[in-house]
C-alpha cells in the first residue's frame, strides 16, 4: 500500500504511459481507467484504516426492566410509536425474560388501542403461541376477540368478521370461564349474535318479498334455532307464520303463532300473528312434533 502511494506521489503511474507510442497509449486507455478505479478503491481502504476519528456506534445493553418502564412512560405521553419501539427492544434483546413476555402483550394492546387490529391480532397470537399457560393468556385471547368484534361491519355487508368475533369470544368463555374477560365476552357475544340474526332476517324478508317462501323459511329457521335470545326472534316467528300460510301449511303456521304467543304474549308481533291465522278461520295451535315447538322447549314450552 505504501509503495502504491509513493508511486502516485512521484508520478510514476502517470508518466509511464507517455513513454509509449500513441498507438499503444490509445489501446491501453481501458486498462488505465481500470487502474485508476482500483487505485481509488485502494486509497479509500487506506483512509479507513488510518481514520482514527471515526468510531463504530455501539448500542448499550439497557436492562430489560428499564427499557420496559421507558415504554410505559411513553405510553402515558401518548407517544405510542416510540413505546412500541421500546417494547420491541425488550423482546429482541431479552427474549427469554418475563419483561419480554409483558412487552409482547403491551404491543398487542397498543395496536388494539390505536385501531391497528390486524397487528394486534398478530401480536396476541404470537403471545399465546409462546406463553399459552401464562396468567395473561386470557387477556391476549380477549384482545383477539375484541379486535374482530370492533370490526363488525354494517348488517348489509358480509358478516365473516362477525363470525370470527363470535368464535374468538366463545373461546374466551370456554377456556377462561372464571375471568373478568369471560364476563365481558358474553356481553359482546350477545351483540354479535344479534348482528348475525339481523343479517338472516334481512335476507329472509327479501325472500318473502320475492315470494321465495322456502328460502325465507330457511333464513327464519336459523334465527329461531340459533339466535333465540336475540331481539329478532319474535319477528322471525311471525314471518314463519306468514310464509307457512302462503304455502298453505296451516299446522306450522298455527304452531309458530302459538309458540310466539306462549313465549312473548305481550308482543305486537304475536297480536299480528293471531290476526293473521284468525283470518283463515283458525287460531294458534301447538303441534308438539313441529321443529318450531322442539326448538323452544328449552324456553319452557311444551
Amino acid at each position: 500500500m505504501t509503495r502504491l502511494l509513493n508511486q502516485v506521489r512521484s508520478g510514476q503511474l502517470v508518466e509511464a504511459p507517455l513513454r509509449r507510442s500513441r498507438a499503444t497509449a490509445s489501446t491501453s486507455l481501458p486498462l488505465r481507467l481500470a487502474l485508476l478505479v482500483m487505485l481509488g478503491a485502494s486509497l479509500g481502504g487506506c483512509a479507513n484504516l488510518f481514520d482514527t476519528d471515526k468510531e463504530e456506534k455501539i448500542y448499550p445493553d439497557v436492562p430489560a426492566e428499564q427499557r420496559y418502564n421507558e415504554g410505559l412512560t411513553l405510553m402515558q405521553k401518548e407517544d405510542y410509536a416510540e413505546a412500541i419501539t421500546r417494547f420491541e427492544d425488550v423482546d429482541r434483546q431479552h427474549p427469554y425474560s418475563d419483561w419480554a413476555r409483558k412487552s409482547m402483550l403491551m404491543i398487542a394492546y397498543i395496536n388494539y388501542n390505536q385501531g391497528r387490529y390486524e397487528e394486534s391480532i398478530g401480536a396476541a397470537r404470537r403471545y399465546l403461541t409462546l406463553h399459552p399457560g401464562s396468567a395473561d393468556a386470557a387477556y391476549a385471547q380477549y384482545l383477539i376477540a375484541s379486535s374482530y368484534f370492533d370490526q363488525i361491519p354494517d348488517i348489509s355487508r358480509d358478516q365473516q368478521r362477525t363470525q370470527r368475533a363470535m368464535d374468538s369470544l366463545e373461546e374466551v368463555v370456554r377456556k377462561y370461564p372464571d375471568t373478568e374477560y369471560a364476563v365481558s365476552a358474553k356481553r359482546k357475544l350477545e351483540v354479535a349474535r344479534d348482528q348475525l340474526a339481523g343479517k338472516e332476517m334481512m335476507i329472509g324478508r327479501y325472500y318473502l318479498e320475492q315470494r321465495n317462501y322456502a328460502g325465507a323459511i330457511n333464513r327464519f329457521k336459523v334465527v329461531v334455532t340459533r339466535y333465540q335470545t336475540t331481539r329478532h326472534v319474535e319477528e322471525a316467528l311471525y314471518r314463519l307464520t306468514e310464509a307457512y300460510m302462503a304455502l298453505g301449511i296451516m299446522s306450522e303456521a298455527q304452531t309458530s303463532a302459538a309458540v310466539l304467543g306462549y313465549n312473548f304474549p305481550d308482543s305486537s308481533w304475536y297480536k299480528d300473528a293471531f290476526k293473521l291465522v284468525e283470518s283463515r278461520g283458525v287460531s294458534p295451535k301447538l303441534n308438539e312434533q313441529s321443529w318450531i315447538a322442539k326448538a323452544f322447549k328449552g324456553l319452557g314450552l311444551g
